[in-house]
């Protein structure tokens, strides 16, 4: 049978762009559908725009210090609107980049929202010609994820991510609901912005999953950075005191506070839901997210899965190499699997914190005697403006081999400096490596080549070490 496409990808965010991009310049004819804006969640309204909020409301702590290094600074002022408009200048600009990268590839985009009608067929509804269906001989799934805000009493009057990027002004006060990488960041931007913070968290400390160390250094900096920590607290309803506020958090024990504005941050769920998997045999996991093997193969023969929707390792780095692995492996007769082993990540708080490789926690259930060094200080920068933020640093030894296991830090410009340290982890570096390293004087990051003394309290936990 003769099909419209060799490869049709569903949704045009950074994987689906570039499996489609590189299925293309391997020779196949390949098209793509997308929704909402080509870019997908990391340009659009998550990755990029962030950081470029996180860039601005860092300058109230530079205008701070500012003066310890003689600067007379006259009292600044910040406005809302001039911050959020370019920035969502700048989110136009790399759409159109998107825009030009597919049609220099000669892929075929059709904006409207695609869905699978059989194996090989796609209905795309929407967008500026209606209706449309179009034939692949193989098909891409690349939708993504969306945030989810739980189902209370009043929490349509709540806004996500996806709103924060779009406020018409900025709110007296805010309270952020959640405790992972999306709450901590904007809790430090608003923070940033000279707006109250109320972060809400169910669980004692923020950034369950990461390193312990590391998650006490970045939620006692939170503290200590003016954001009220609500731990240990749920959310039961939300009401609004009249036509403009202010809204009520009730809790279910009898608890309440008032805020300006109400932000979840409590999650992401996979796009999967109408588009037509279960018309063609593509199963789900227990996640709800598109269920794939090591090549990112679905359960239907001719279909497959890259991105957020798998639920695997949910970074935009991992899913442009997801999605360049699937096009060389079906399109350019260079089969290779995508590397989920030893990912560096970031969260960009205030400060940041990153890290790459095992924390010490799974280091101690899955390897056996560890030799565990940090570093704990007040950065260079601080010591005239006494501004009392520190930096932590650990790196983690499998005691057997000397090798570097886990690398992670809280501080000033960490995920720049993981991102360093992750090339010499994936290339099996031990600490004989870090500790014949000259180290660069004076920076932060000389103190990972000049760790000497390693902690005594690194016992193995798993099971056959007991």
């Amino acid at each position: 049978m003769a099909y419209d496409y060799d490869l049709f990808v569903i949704g045009a965010g950074s994987g689906g762009v570039r499996a489609s991009r590189i299925a293309a310049t391997h020779g196949a004819r390949v098209g793509i559908c997308e929704d909402y804006r080509v870019g997908g969640t990391c340009v659009i309204r998550g990755c990029v725009p962030k950081k470029l909020l996180v860039y601005g409301s860092k300058f109230t702590h530079e205008f701070e210090d500012a003066a310890a290094y003689g600067w007379t600074v006259p009292a600044p002022s910040h406005s809302w609107p001039t911050l959020r408009d370019n920035v969502n200048k700048e989110v136009d600009r790399l759409n159109a980049v998107y825009l030009r990268l597919l049609d220099g590839a000669g892929v075929k985009l059709h904006m409207g929202r695609g869905r699978l009608m059989d194996r090989h067929t796609i209905q795309i509804n929407g967008g500026q010609v209606g209706e449309q269906t179009v034939t692949a001989d193989k098909i891409l799934i690349a939708t993504g994820g969306h945030p989810v805000i739980p189902s209370i009493p009043g929490c349509e009057l709540a806004i996500t991510s996806n709103e924060a990027f779009h406020l018409p002004e900025l709110p007296k006060r805010i309270a952020i609901v959640g405790a992972g990488y999306i709450a901590v960041e904007f809790a430090g931007i608003f923070n940033g912005l000279g707006v109250h913070v109320d972060l809400v968290l169910r669980r004692d400390r923020v950034l369950r999953g990461f390193d312990e160390e590391c998650r006490t250094a970045v939620h006692d900096s939170l503290k200590e950075s003016g954001i009220k920590m609500r731990t240990e607290t749920e959310i039961g309803r939300i009401v609004k005191k009249g036509e403009n506020g202010p809204y009520e958090i009730h809790t279910p024990l009898g608890g309440m506070f008032e805020t300006d504005l109400v932000m979840y941050a409590t999650g992401r769920a996979p796009n999967t839901k109408g588009i037509g998997l279960e018309k063609v045999g593509v199963q789900l996991d227990k996640a709800g997210a598109i269920a794939v093997d090591e090549w990112s193969k679905t359960t239907a023969e001719n279909i497959w899965a890259v991105g957020d929707v798998t639920d695997r390792i949910n970074l935009t780095p991992v899913a442009i190499m997801e999605g360049h692995c699937f096009a060389d492996t079906e399109f350019g007769n260079k089969p290779r699997k995508a590397d989920h082993r030893g990912v560096p990540s970031a969260v960009f708080c205030q400060p940041e914190m990153a890290n790459v490789g095992l924390t010490e926690e799974e280091a101690k259930r899955t390897l056996g005697d560890l030799r565990v060094f940090t570093a704990a200080f007040r950065p260079m920068k601080y010591t005239l403006s006494g501004r009392h933020q520190r930096t932590f640093m650990k790196l983690i030894v499998e005691a057997a081999t000397d090798k570097v296991v886990g690398a992670h830090m809280v501080g000033d410009d960490a995920a720049e400096l993981i991102q360093g340290l992750a090339v010499a982890i994936k290339a099996g570096a031990t600490k004989a490596h870090f500790d014949a390293t000259v180290g660069i004087h004076p920076t932060a990051g000389e103190e990972f080549v000049t760790m000497r003394a390693a902690r005594a309290d690194t016992t193995p936990t798993r099971a056959a070490a007991e």
